[in-house]
């Protein structure tokens, strides 16, 4: 009877008609239907060369305006590009400008339409080239292309198409095919395979040199890689959709690296051993004219080169080496300084990631931020006054913040202040930087500020849906550390029910992610999902989210702790906060669920089928039921092979020990997941019922990993919050 009148409690806030408070409750429809707490952002921001200006589309228009004249309103910037005079020179027809870049000049601009999404990074579009000084357009190509890129010096857009890499000469019109063997799920040249993308955060799979002389480029051999498929729903007969998966064991493709010379047309091949076993998951050029950097990893990604090769190709010389007794991650943390000879890069040997500057003519390496904390990212360098701008943890593993530094490690200064999170984006120069700023119960503020810390300008403060919030009726949030029996130490969020009451008892509901280096226990403004934790908040829950061992911002030995074992010592943490919650008086410890997404689910479902007598329920969405049929590098990087290392594989597989599952289960996924396969909810399926296991499912068909589009998200939310209140 509990459950039935709470169930129509929601129904009621859901249809809009109930208003128990005089401040509103949290309705589905508000979070994903209506708009009601969308947030607003600082749309089309460009930073200019002198680094003195900016861009930003208002309308149909490219405005540029000084950054020390950005609160001055009669100042209403200068036109820099009329998009309505883009039209397709074919059909004359006006270009609907989805996305834009300029030259290096800034005489040119490269626009996009008709964006068609491929996988997590990649996309497919019409690209034109518009030029302002004489209001020409011209079209990259014929049809939708890859990755085009405007030549540094503006004379050539370089794409892929079908699988080759092509250069356009936008002053002779003339199309250069610069491979010929691309073939589908065979050959790649200029872009990158499926799991390079998604496990090494690529996209494009060329760089132009700075000198716009050659076009460095990867080409992928597939031909080993095995094929997964599934199915698409759309027809009468279901179309097969295929495509190269390396899972976890398997083979991966054979990477090679190129050089194309642009005057001779000639293609010169860097010898980076492509027979090995391994990745090549960076290439860049370097600040010494004609030399091109590869970073290289072995297969266990547990030792990894900095390679330097001319524009020759041929042999290159191994500059720096890193091994690990686990596993190395790869990252965009590399600044090759113009002088020649230095670099800064980030390493965490000595258990914290720090930046450490590397003379390679020298052969010596230094550290320059030091600390029990951790460097998340580099994000601009004033070599002219010898300064660093990176974002860090030194105020916390649930904030980050951006500082300055010399070279010399001296002179630190925190240039975003306010607590919480703050993401920001340096402007060329390293004079100004956009800040977004949020916490967890406070959406973004965009901030322009100086580095100098003279000045700070608000772009975009979300008053409108800060006053609109005013109107609803929150829970209260709070952080905390926890300790469990094993003596571990972990960062909590919860969220109370608004007009909480300690003498009573609540049921807790916790919300997981959990994988390696992923962290859900930050102070910033997380969206949808912390919506519609509030909304159960309202519904009389404790909803509080851990950081399990595994997660990122603590230092290595806590992220690395996992390795050999993924999922072990995470469902530990997991279970172990929960009894740390359930031992509170004001937590009813019968009535305690979980659920997650992604690593999530396979962490709920873990949980569920490992601690029964901790976890009522649990809901899994788009989970791992088992690493064997996950992505090798990711997989790998954790696992090692499966050939290597079974019992890491199965000992902690949901598949494994379903029987044990008392509670009530959830299992959500979407048919077309091209990341997270279906096949992982098909076997858990048949485990459940080879056990004799009720649960409960949901798929969405045609759905990717995201499971969006049309009414998904809020049908999916629809059953999860139904759910919870049934079964919790």
């Amino acid at each position: 009877m509990r459950n039935l009148l709470r169930l129509s409690l929601l129904l009621l806030l859901t249809a809009g008609s109930g208003q128990l408070f005089s401040q509103r409750n949290i309705t589905l429809e508000d979070i994903w239907k209506n708009g009601t707490f969308r947030a607003r952002g600082v749309q089309g921001f460009y930073a200019m060369n002198d680094g003195e200006r900016f861009v930003r589309r208002v309308n149909n228009a490219l405005m540029a305006k000084r950054f020390d004249q950005m609160n001055n309103a009669a100042d209403t910037g200068k036109v820099v590009a009329n998009l309505a005079l883009i039209g397709d020179p074919q059909s004359g027809k006006p270009v609907s400008v989805e996305g834009f870049a300029f030259s290096e000049d800034e005489k040119k601009l490269l626009v996009w339409t008709n964006t068609e999404q491929i996988y997590r990074h990649s996309f497919a579009a019409r690209y034109y080239v518009f030029d302002l000084n004489n209001f020409i357009t011209k079209a990259v190509a014929a049809g939708p292309v890859m990755h085009a890129t405007l030549s540094p010096d503006g004379s050539k857009v370089a794409y892929v198409q079908e699988n080759n890499l092509f250069v356009l000469n936008l002053q002779t019109n003339e199309q250069i095919q610069v491979t010929r063997d691309g073939k589908r799920n065979a050959i790649i040249n200029g872009a990158v395979d499926w799991v390079y993308e998604e496990e090494f955060s690529m996209n494009e799979g060329f760089r132009w040199s700075p000198d716009s002389r050659h076009i460095a480029f990867y080409r992928f051999d597939e031909s080993s890689v095995r094929e997964f498929s599934m199915d698409m729903y759309t027809d009468l007969y279901p179309q097969q959709y295929r495509w190269k998966y390396p899972k976890a064991g398997e083979d991966n493709s054979k990477v090679d690296v190129m050089i194309y010379h642009v005057e001779t047309g000639r293609i010169a091949t860097c010898n980076v051993e492509s027979s090995r076993d391994q990745y090549i998951p960076r290439i860049q050029w370097t600040a010494t004219p004609g030399s091109l950097s590869v970073q290289r990893l072995n297969r266990l990604q547990n030792h990894w080169e900095l390679l330097f090769f001319s524009a020759d190709g041929g042999e290159g010389s191994s500059i720096l080496s890193l091994q690990s007794d686990t596993y190395i991650d790869i990252h965009d943390n590399l600044h090759f300084l113009q002088n020649g000879r230095e670099f800064l890069y980030t390493d965490d040997r000595d258990g914290y990631n720090h930046v450490w500057m590397f003379d390679y003519r020298k052969g010596k390496t230094r550290r320059i931020t030091e600390g029990s904390w951790e460097v998340v990212s580099l994000d601009g360098v004033n070599e002219k006054d010898e300064v660093i701008y990176y974002t860090s943890t030194e105020g916390g593993a649930t904030e980050m913040h951006t500082y300055s530094i010399r070279f010399n490690g001296k002179g630190k200064k925190n240039l975003t202040p306010e607590p919480g999170n703050h993401a920001i984006t340096m402007a060329k120069g390293n004079r100004w930087f956009i800040d977004r700023h949020s916490t967890l119960a406070q959406p973004e503020t965009i901030l322009l500020r100086n580095t100098d810390c003279t000045r700070t300008d608000t772009l975009e403060k979300n008053e409108a849906l800060r006053k609109r919030m005013q109107e609803f009726n929150w829970g209260s949030t709070r952080f905390g550390t926890l300790l469990t029996r094993e003596g571990v130490s972990l960062n909590y969020w919860m969220i109370l029910p608004p007009n909480f009451d300690s003498s009573k008892r609540y049921p807790l509901f916790m919300h997981v992610y959990g994988g390696p280096g992923a962290n859900t226990v930050n102070n910033r403004w997380s969206g949808s999902n912390y919506l519609w934790h509030q909304m159960l908040a309202q519904q009389g829950y404790i909803v509080v989210s851990v950081d399990n061992r595994g997660t990122g911002n603590r230092g290595a030995a806590f992220k690395k702790a996992t390795y050999l074992k993924l999922g072990e010592l995470e469902q530990i943490d997991q279970a172990g906060a929960a009894r740390y919650f359930g031992n509170l008086p004001y937590v009813d410890n019968g009535r305690i669920g979980i659920w997650g997404w992604s690593f999530g689910g396979y962490l709920s479902s873990l949980c569920l089928a490992k601690s029964p007598e901790v976890f009522k329920m649990a809901i899994a969405v788009a989970p791992v039921t088992s690493w064997r049929y996950y992505d090798n590098i990711y997989t790998e990087r954790y696992l090692r092979k499966p050939q290597d290392n079974a019992a890491g594989y199965d000992n902690n597989s949901p598949i494994q020990f379903v029987r044990n599952i008392k509670g009530s289960y959830l299992l959500v996924h979407g048919t077309a997941d091209d990341n997270v396969h279906f096949q992982n909810a098909a076997e858990m399926v048949h485990a459940l019922v080879e056990a004799n296991i009720d649960f409960d499912s949901e798929f969405y068909t045609d759905h990717n990993h995201g499971i969006y589009g049309g009414n998904a998200r809020l049908h999916l939310y629809r059953r999860m919050t139904r759910f919870v209140l049934e079964k919790l």
